[in-house]
């Protein structure tokens, strides 16, 4: 996915005005256009989250997939995710009402209030019952199950069938500008994909705090226990309820491009009957499939797909159309 093209000056200025205040936002656009200008090879720069969703990223780093495609790379930084839409449609279609609202206010039987935590602070505030339950991407939920202080009730995945949940945004600038850089950095990205989900113990080996970059600052009997859980750990789940589709047959957390215009589409929907903070009335008049073709740019995953083998190699069938399969 990618920011708009920055030939696209009036839309960039006002989407980036709401966010950097009018004044702000022109100079970032002309330092944008001046950076791709100046460093035709500018280094990959990663930002990522200490959660099991970044693996991709760091495998590629560790391993020199982005040196193997003649690129360099930066040592990742920077944290920032999103979770919302699964949680509000798992309470709408369970008779609750998602609000937000100030800590300590008054709220009805049917309703749930959601406040924004960093994912760190979700084990302490659960075990300290200052929170009744979160979602979070991985490993949070396995550490609170290590720590003995909360339990799964829901795989997001046994909602929304091999959802989407975090995935690679690059400037549209360099898929623009770059065409042949970005399509490495892709390449690199996808093979790293791969290599994980092959080697699912040496990844939890190289993303601990006990690894050689110290990637994330979780234990690698937490990370095990999302990308290499036991057997007995499924049937567990499937036992209490936690897991309610087994036949969907999901993994805790896997690794795949995603090229389905069909999930953003849907996705887009759901946003319409998702409480946000802020004005979204913007989002009753979007049109699903052209946010979807307006969004996403997948000329390079395509590629890299194939390169490696296509969908089969990570399990699906070949082909990017899909049905979207929800069920609370």
């Amino acid at each position: 996915m990618c920011l708009d093209d920055l030939t696209h000056s009036r839309r960039d200025f006002l989407k980036l005005s709401a966010v950097l205040s009018a004044a702000g936002a022109l100079p970032l656009l002309s330092s944008l256009q001046a950076r791709a200008a100046n460093e035709p090879d500018a280094p990959v720069r990663i930002g990522y989250l200490p959660i099991t969703d970044a693996t991709p990223l760091l495998v590629a780093h560790n391993n020199g997939l982005f040196e193997a495609e003649g690129i360099k790379a930066e040592r990742p930084v920077f944290w920032y995710s999103i979770h919302n839409v699964v949680v509000q449609q798992l309470f709408r279609d369970n008779g609750l009402t998602p609000v937000t609202r100030a800590t300590g206010s008054s709220i009805a039987a049917n309703e749930v209030n959601l406040i924004v935590l960093p994912p760190s602070d979700m084990p302490p505030a659960l075990a300290s019952k200052r929170i009744d339950g979160y979602i979070v991407a991985e490993p949070f939920n396995a550490l609170a199950e290590n720590l003995k202080v909360g339990r799964v009730q829901r795989f997001t995945g046994d909602v929304w069938r091999n959802h989407a949940c975090c995935v690679v945004f690059m400037h549209e600038h360099d898929l623009t500008n770059r065409p042949q850089w970005s399509q490495k950095v892709v390449n690199a990205i996808v093979k790293a994909q791969v290599w994980t989900r092959d080697n699912r113990e040496e990844a939890v080996k190289l993303l601990s705090k006990d690894g050689p970059n110290r990637y994330t600052p979780h234990a690698e009997p937490v990370l095990s226990k999302v990308l290499a859980p036991a057997a007995s750990d499924r049937a567990g789940y499937v036992a209490d309820g936690a897991i309610q589709h087994a036949n969907w047959d999901e993994h805790r957390i896997d690794f795949q491009p995603y090229p389905f215009p069909s999930y953003t589409e849907e996705l887009v929907r759901r946003l319409k009957d998702t409480l946000i903070e802020g004005d979204k009335k913007f989002l009753a008049d979007l049109d699903p499939a052209f946010v979807a073709k307006d969004l996403v740019d997948d000329r390079f995953v395509r590629k890299a797909i194939e390169a490696v083998g296509g969908m089969q190699t990570f399990g699906l069938p070949d082909g990017y159309e899909r049905h979207e399969e929800i069920g609370v």
